[in-house]
Order: structure tokens, then C-alpha cells, then sequence
């Protein structure tokens, strides 16, 4: 028995997963995230894991998106093996006596591949039963699915490197042939227990996947033999690699049409076999000088950027970058000058001659100005807020929109007010369209991040760029094209239009003034993007008489880049402004000295109710004179204050993360505090009541939470909607009726 344990431990299998974390762990960090992926804890909040257990293809989970998934996979495994193949190889010269020297290795490189796949079916078979509600007929096919495309990729790459050993195999046959170069081939015998490993000790290989073989003795052979073949080899497998690099160039180029989308789990893995291939080659070539060359490579690439021979920034598309256009500098005087007296007062009286116009469409005199705000939070708070405005309108007889002013928010929230906007808009012009049907909830629920995940490998890192026109300006394509050509796509076209194309109508008050929200990653200003000038928001209301004058904390798009023509801007791309997520969307670069970039409106505001607030500020006379109070509609996809998800220390480790990931837990409580604070202060100032309804996505059992991406699986789906109807909004409907209808006095319960 120990004799049979010793065998087992000195076999060539287990002596390589232990080189694995020897030498190259760099390496081993990619199957940990894709264990972590599949698994659910890495990224768990994200859900990472339903891209993977239940990947979508042309907006279906269906066995040809398995097969994408397990193809890619087996690419991985292949890129893997082909990468540790070129840096082991010479460790282990036995292998240059086998038959087919590189089937040899992967057979007994096997035991993490094979650890992985396991895990993959147990953890694919729990998650499509319990959270696609899939049935077990479709789970067997998306396994065969799956199946077919790791097989698939493994036949490929086995014919191909079959292939390279005959023709290896002929040329060393045809020089050892040769009686001159017979010494060169061939030394006496010297025993090597070993296999010539001096790392590791092996005994034995696995031959095939249910046979082994003890270790041959190489001493005979000269160095010069053994080099060669591996030399062969590895040429062999880098050519190989260079094609699966050809391959993601070619899709790349065809990536605006959707059968060129992979999944999003597809596009992660090639990815993430492109760096595994990327460092090997680093350690392979460059050795003890792959940090040193790195660091050059980092300082080289910093001078090209630098010097603007480089340019990966995206932009706001529709926006001039021509440099020979003056642009406006970015700095504290030349925002407090941009919010002067003057020009605060002008972009009031045009804001007064809006409210009056949205006054007049009213059938009260004096009604109550409706402002809503909606949270971030991905394609969960997008579904969760279109589904609640369609509930919320057909609860006021389908006068929602004419009756509300503004629309304020963050992210994934801004994403479904700003479809059920246009819907609205449609339904005046074809009064047979239902807005309450189920199919438009069913639009803003679609993936997004198939499309941008599959334009960031093929396109960003893969392809030359390549570009399109908006107007006479002309952008390069990446992964923020790919998401507002999808989100084009999920919502009809509807949403495909400039804000030029807005203008007239919200000058006119026909439809609610939306305002888009940015974060300016230089000082953490916000960047407000709207049709009309808002120069009265970039600062905070102040008595000058009292009190210095604050500097200017919120920047006005449409006046900052007045030169740049900001009315071009596609509203996809203010859309996207308002919701890039960090790196899963690139940050926008705009027209400046300096050049500023834009983030995610959640990191200063994620529930819109900053902005809203310091406008009810602004016009608080107006308000008082001309209504009858406000109603303050919130719409967020997370339980206020979430008290049942604190910040708690459960490992030793966090006494040393706690203080960094402090402020990453519990930013929105943070937000939130001080915006109950503000909306509290706003109550007591005005003379007329001031109402905040809240509705909130939330859910029994914490485990079944929606995740916070662009992808949500079926289970999901169900329980938002089902959301909608929870104690916390069935309380608060009736609420709402009343006010909504210009009630004097409502007890609000919430």
C-alpha cells in the first residue's frame, strides 16, 4: 500500500499539479476566478455565475450558447496546456521519446481541467433547475450542448498537433537515418529515475487515460535531439495560438451582427486564454527579464498615450473632438464664471417658462409638482423600474407622464425610465399601443452584456479599429458602441435618437425633462446632461450677504461644451454616461483643457435625489405659488437602509480589509443618510408639503436577490415583478392615488 501511494505521488499527474504551484502560479490565478465564477464567490453580487450556468446566445439559453460556452472553455484548457506545454516540456525529456509528445502531456495535465468540469456540471445542474427553471429534458440538452463544444475544440486541437508529430516524427527519423549524424543522435545509456526532471522526481506517465508507463531512459540521446523536437513542438503550438488570435481579428470585424455576439461567459474565457497565452510567452522568451521588460513596455505605452500617438479613450459620441475648436478650460474659475448671476438667472426664467407650460397641461390650478427619481443598479433596477411606472400608471389612468415634470436617477434605473418615456411618447401618436404590456418589460430585461463583453475581446483587444459616423463625426468602435447598439436593439429603436431630437418636446413640456447624471473622476463633480441650460444647479443655493460663495460642485454639460455641439449627443451615449459601471464600460473622455472623463452617476448619487432636491431649492417660490406641494417618487432597487445586510467582520483577515472595504459596503447607506437629511431640511422650507413615496425592489430570501449587472436570469425576472406587490409598495399605492390625483392630505405609510 505505501509503495502503491509512493507511486501514485512520484506519477507524472500529480507532479505537475504541484510544479503548477511551484513555478508559474501566475497562471493557477486564472482557473481560481473561473472556479470563483462558476462557483458564485467572485463577483457573487454581480452575477458572474448566471453568465457561466446559464449563457445566452441571440437572447436565448439554449444548447447552441452551451456549445459557445464549452468551446470556449476548451479552448482555455487548450491555450493552458499549450502554454504550460512550452514552459515545462524541457523538465521532462522523456516526453520527446512518446509518440505524440503533446497528447501525452495533457492527458496527464488533466487533473484540474477534469477537477473544473466536475464542478461546472454540479454547480450548472443547481443553477438551471433552481434559478432558470429549466427543465430536466433542456438540462440534458444544454449539457450535450456544452459537451460538443469542449469536444469539439479538443479534436480540433488534437488533429491539428496529430498532425505536427507525423511530420516532426519524419524529419527526426530521416536525420537519425543519416550514418553521419548517427553519434550526434545517440550517447551510451545512463539511468535517470528521474526522466532528467531536476525539479521534480517522476516515475511514471499515464499513457493513455487508462494505462501507464514507468519512465524512459533519455541518457542515450544527445541534447541536441531532444532540443530539437521540443523546438518543433513548441512552434507547433505558438502557431496555433497565433490562429485563435486570427480568429477573434476576423469576428471582430463582423461584430455589429449578432451572430458574431458570443455569450458573455464565451467572450470572459477567450480572454482569459488570450492572457494565459500572453504569460507564457512573457516567461517563456523573456525569463528573469519579463518584470523588467514589462515595466519599459508600461513606460513606453505611457509616452505614446502622453503624446497622443496612442488614443484608446472613448467618447461621447455625437460630441466635436476637433482640436482646432477652442475648448473650454476646466478649472474653478471658469466654472464659477460659467454659473454667474447672470447666466443662472437666464436658464431660470427659460426653467419658468418650462414648469408654466407643464403647468398649464395640468387639470388643476394648482397641482402637484411630480418629480421621480430611480436608483442604479444595472438591469435589475432597469426591469424594476420600468415595471413600477407601468404599475404606477395605470394606478393614474395612464396620465403618469403628463402628469410628472422631471426625471432624475442613476444607472440601470435611468435605463428603464427613459424607455417607458419614449413608450409613452409613442402612445400618443399610436394610441393602440398598451403600455402596461408585458413584452416592453420583457425589452429592458434582455442581456446587454453578451455584445460588450464579445466587443471587448474581438474588438478592443483583438481587431483594428474600425469606425462609424455620427452626423460628420466620425468614433472608433468598442465595447460602449457594442452596449448602445444592443440596448438600441432591446428597446425597438426607440431610444436611437439625439438630443437635439428631445429638445422641442421638453422645451414644450410635452414630455418630462430628463436629466442625466455623471461623475467627473478628476474632482468628483457631477456632470448633469440635460436639453435645457441648468447652470442654476452647479451651485448650491446661498445668501451671498451671509456666506462666500461655494465653488461650482455640479457642471453643466450643454454650456461647458457649448462650442463642441452638445445637442448632437446621441442619448445611447447619455444613457451609457449616466451608467457606466466601472470597466465593464470604458469611461468617457470629453472635449476639455484638460481632458476630464466621466463615471457611473452612482458613486456621488446613486437614487437621483441629489439633483432633484437642489432644483426644488432653486425654484421654491415658484413651487410655493403655483402648486399644491411635491410629490417625490423614489424607485430603487434596494431595501431602505438595509439593515439586514450590515458590514460584518467574519474572518481574521478583515481586521486588516475592514477600513479599505468600509467605504465599498456601506457607500449607498451613506448616501442615504445624507439624503434623508436634505429631503428632511427641503420639508421644513418650503410652505407647501412636501411628499417622498418610496418604492423598493426587495425580496424574502436574501439568496435569491437579483444580481447587480446587465444580465438577469429567469428566477430573477419573476422576482421582480413579483417585487411589486411586496408589503412595503402594496402599502404605499393608495398613497400614491390619492396624490396623484391632487389629494390636500395623505397619511403616508412607507
Amino acid at each position: 500500500m505505501k509503495q502503491r501511494l509512493k507511486n501514485i505521488f512520484y506519477s507524472f499527474s500529480v507532479q505537475l499539479v504541484l510544479l503548477h504551484f511551484k513555478k508559474f502560479q501566475v497562471l493557477l490565478v486564472f482557473w481560481w476566478i473561473l472556479f470563483g465564477a462558476v462557483g458564485g464567490f467572485f463577483m457573487q453580487a454581480f452575477g458572474v455565475n448566471s453568465l457561466y450556468l446559464a449563457p445566452e446566445y441571440l437572447d436565448r439559453v439554449n444548447a447552441l450558447s452551451a456549445f459557445f460556452v464549452g468551446a470556449s472553455i476548451g479552448i482555455f484548457i487548450m491555450s493552458w496546456n499549450i502554454t504550460t506545454f512550452i514552459l515545462f516540456c524541457r523538465h521532462f525529456k522523456f516526453l520527446a521519446t512518446t509518440s505524440r509528445p503533446f497528447l501525452k502531456y495533457c492527458i496527464n495535465n488533466g487533473i484540474i481541467p477534469l477537477i473544473f468540469l466536475c464542478f461546472y456540471f454540479y454547480k450548472a445542474i443547481q443553477f438551471d433547475r433552481y434559478k432558470e427553471l429549466i427543465t430536466t429534458w433542456n438540462m440534458l440538452v444544454l449539457t450535450s450542448g456544452f459537451l460538443l463544444g469542449l469536444i469539439f475544440i479538443v479534436i480540433i486541437s488534437f488533429l491539428y498537433f496529430f498532425r505536427a508529430d507525423v511530420t516532426i516524427t519524419r524529419k527526426m527519423v530521416a536525420v537519425i537515418n543519416k550514418p553521419s549524424d548517427f553519434k550526434l543522435a545517440f550517447k551510451p545509456q545512463v539511468a535517470l529515475t528521474s526522466g532528467g526532471s531536476r525539479l521534480i522526481k517522476v516515475t511514471s506517465y499515464l499513457n493513455s487515460f487508462f494505462s501507464t508507463k514507468p519512465v524512459r531512459d533519455v541518457s542515450h540521446y544527445s541534447a541536441n535531439f531532444i532540443e530539437t523536437i521540443f523546438s518543433r513542438h513548441n512552434f507547433a503550438a505558438m502557431l496555433s495560438i497565433f490562429f485563435a488570435f486570427v480568429f477573434l481579428i476576423i469576428v471582430g470585424f463582423f461584430l455589429d451582427n449578432s451572430y458574431f455576439q458570443l455569450p458573455a461567459a464565451a467572450s470572459i474565457t477567450l480572454f482569459f486564454a488570450i492572457l494565459v497565452a500572453v504569460a507564457g510567452a512573457f516567461s517563456y522568451f523573456l525569463q528573469s527579464w519579463s518584470v523588467p521588460f514589462f515595466v519599459i513596455l508600461l513606460i513606453l505605452l505611457n509616452v505614446l498615450y502622453r503624446y497622443e500617438v496612442i488614443d484608446p479613450t472613448n467618447k461621447a459620441y455625437g460630441l466635436d473632438y476637433n482640436k482646432s475648436i477652442p475648448r473650454t478650460v476646466y478649472d474653478n474659475e471658469s466654472l464659477n464664471q460659467m454659473a454667474s448671476p447672470a447666466n443662472t438667472a437666464a436658464d431660470y426664467e427659460n426653467m419658468v417658462t418650462i414648469l408654466n407650460q407643464w403647468k398649464a397641461r395640468q387639470s388643476s390650478s394648482k397641482p402637484k409638482l411630480v418629480l421621480i427619481n430611480v436608483s442604479g443598479g444595472g438591469t435589475r433596477s432597469a426591469t424594476f423600474t420600468l415595471s413600477m411606472l407601468q404599475r404606477l400608471d395605470s394606478l393614474c389612468e395612464g396620465q403618469l407622464m403628463d402628469k410628472t415634470f422631471m426625471i432624475t436617477g442613476a444607472s440601470g434605473g435611468m435605463l428603464g425610465a427613459a424607455y417607458f418615456r419614449e413608450l409613452a411618447l409613442q402612445k400618443k401618436q399610436i394610441p393602440s399601443i398598451n403600455l402596461q404590456h408585458p413584452m416592453y418589460v420583457n425589452d429592458i430585461s434582455k442581456d446587454l452584456l453578451n455584445a460588450t463583453f464579445s466587443s471587448f475581446v474581438a474588438r478592443d483587444l483583438a481587431s483594428p479599429a474600425q469606425r462609424f459616423k455620427v452626423g460628420e463625426y466620425s468614433y472608433i468602435k468598442d465595447r460602449g458602441y457594442a452596449f448602445e447598439q444592443k440596448l438600441s436593439e432591446n428597446t425597438r429603436g426607440l431610444l436611437n435618437k439625439q438630443l437635439k431630437d428631445i429638445a422641442p418636446l421638453e422645451k414644450k413640456a410635452a414630455v418630462p425633462l430628463m436629466l442625466f447624471n455623471a461623475v467627473i473622476t478628476r474632482d468628483g463633480r457631477k456632470l448633469v446632461i440635460g436639453t435645457q441650460p441648468m447652470r442654476f444647479l452647479m451651485k448650491p443655493v446661498h445668501d451671498s450677504t451671509l456666506s462666500v460663495a461655494p465653488d461650482a460642485d455640479v457642471v453643466d454639460f450643454a454650456s461647458m461644451f457649448t462650442l463642441q455641439n452638445p445637442m448632437n449627443l446621441r442619448l445611447l451615449t447619455a444613457l451609457r454616461m449616466n451608467a457606466t459601471f466601472p470597466y465593464v464600460l470604458p469611461n468617457v473622455w470629453l472635449p476639455s483643457t484638460p481632458v476630464i472623463d466621466v463615471m457611473d452617476a452612482g458613486l456621488r448619487d446613486n437614487f437621483g435625489q441629489e439633483i432633484a432636491l437642489r432644483f426644488v431649492d432653486v425654484f421654491k417660490k415658484w413651487i410655493d405659488e403655483n402648486t399644491s406641494g411635491i410629490l417625490l417618487i423614489q424607485i430603487r432597487d434596494r431595501k431602505v437602509g438595509a439593515w439586514d445586510s450590515p458590514f460584518e467582520s467574519e474572518a481574521i483577515s478583515e481586521l486588516i480589509t475592514k477600513p479599505m472595504l468600509l467605504l465599498q459596503f456601506n457607500w449607498y447607506k451613506m448616501q442615504e443618510y445624507t439624503q434623508d437629511n436634505l429631503v428632511s431640511l427641503s420639508q421644513q422650507l418650503l410652505q407647501q408639503p412636501f411628499y417622498k413615496l418610496t418604492f423598493q425592489y426587495d425580496t424574502n430570501k436574501k439568496e435569491s436577490r437579483a444580481a447587480l449587472n446587465f444580465h438577469l436570469t429567469q428566477h430573477e425576472k419573476i422576482d421582480i415583478k413579483a417585487s411589486l406587490d411586496n408589503e412595503i409598495n402594496s402599502s404605499v399605492y393608495p398613497g400614491f392615488s390619492a396624490l396623484i390625483n391632487n389629494a390636500d392630505t395623505v397619511s403616508i405609510k412607507n
